[in-house]
């Protein structure tokens, strides 16, 4: 009997877990630290956008990460002025270490200054990348 007690709440915790990780996986949050982050031209190995610029923090075995590329390059064509950065983690580790970033993908949204306005780990929905750039620009 006891085992079957273990048993539910061990499911239990598991599937709150998932909701929670489901909920919140790909939602552009605003941080107030990353707000005084700024990132230049040169940390990121490639012009800054005219008006915003999406940069993406990949791995190279990531799934998610693949479907991102596809996400963040097809509203950066359909934006004007957007630029669409992708950086290799596993390349970049200082800079992954100075913005926290924690999981592959993550998403940063930033102004035309270069400074973070959005982040996101997880793979963005194509809406809400669009909804955070009204923010950026």
């Amino acid at each position: 009997m006891t085992g079957l007690v273990v048993c539910v709440v061990v499911l239990a915790v598991a599937s709150a877990f998932g909701l929670l990780r489901t909920e919140r996986d790909g939602r552009l949050r605003v941080r107030t630290k990353d707000g005084a982050v700024r990132l230049s031209e040169a940390e990121l190995g490639g012009p800054l956008g005219e008006r915003a610029t999406l940069v993406q923090f990949s791995t190279a075995f990531c799934q998610p990460c693949r479907a991102t590329r596809r996400v963040l390059a097809e509203v950066a064509a359909m934006v004007e002025g957007v630029a669409h950065v992708e950086l290799d983690a596993e390349a970049r580790l200082e800079l992954v270490r100075r913005l926290d970033v924690l999981r592959t993908p993550t998403v940063l949204v930033l102004d035309a200054e270069g400074r973070v306005v959005r982040r996101a780990a997880g793979l963005p929905r194509k809406a809400d990348v669009i909804a955070a750039l009204g923010e950026a620009v």
